[in-house]
């Protein structure tokens, strides 16, 4: 039996003053990734590509331990944007053939009442081919049971954005305003030695 779980998740963040906007930081995926996922669950592929380690999760007294390859990159309306690639299932062998799936996201700079903020939104779908015994048990608990499971995948993942995003922001923020002072302005005069 084929089976569809999905999951949506919508952010709405206001974020400080700064400096420097937050659509210059939203050009950095890679501070998005790390802001999003603990290191020690991110490896990078090279280019816009990671690999984003799940935390174990639990399905009908399962544990699986998923790991998706992602693409993050900024489009020309400077409009972050996430996509999964690829994904595979450790710890239970019957599910490695049978799952697909598909993580689409977009995060850009928008205002909130008039202030600085980031609106999002990730999609989340996964289709599982489950074997017997699992095939046997009733749809609608197989469904909720499912969809509960990646609407918590996606509410780890906001909660930890919330978080950690605007203390990067402030922190890069800072970084780049301290860089630009220290800097020699490109048509200060040069002095003769």
């Amino acid at each position: 039996m084929t089976i569809q779980f999905v999951a949506s998740q919508i952010l709405e963040l206001p974020v400080p003053d700064q400096s420097i906007p937050i659509s210059v930081y939203l050009r950095q995926p890679q501070r998005i990734v790390y802001a999003a996922a603990a290191s020690t669950q991110v490896e990078p592929l090279g280019s816009d590509r990671y690999r984003f380690q799940i935390l174990p999760l639990k399905f009908l007294n399962l544990q699986l331990i998923p790991s998706v390859e992602l693409r993050v990159w900024v489009d020309r309306d400077n409009v972050l944007l996430i996509q999964s690639e690829a994904c595979e299932i450790a710890g239970i062998e019957m599910f490695r053939d049978r799952f697909d799936l598909n993580l689409q996201g977009r995060l850009q700079a928008d205002l909130l009442q008039g202030k600085p903020g980031l609106k999002g939104v990730a999609n989340l779908q996964v289709d599982v081919n489950l074997p017997p015994p699992f095939s046997l048990m009733p749809r609608s608990i197989l469904e909720a049971t499912g969809n509960g499971l990646l609407a918590s995948v996606l509410m780890t993942i906001k909660q930890r954005l919330m978080r950690h995003l605007v203390a990067d922001y402030r922190q890069w923020a800072r970084m780049q305003l301290e860089q630009m002072q220290t800097s020699p302005s490109p048509l200060a005069p040069i002095r003769d030695l």
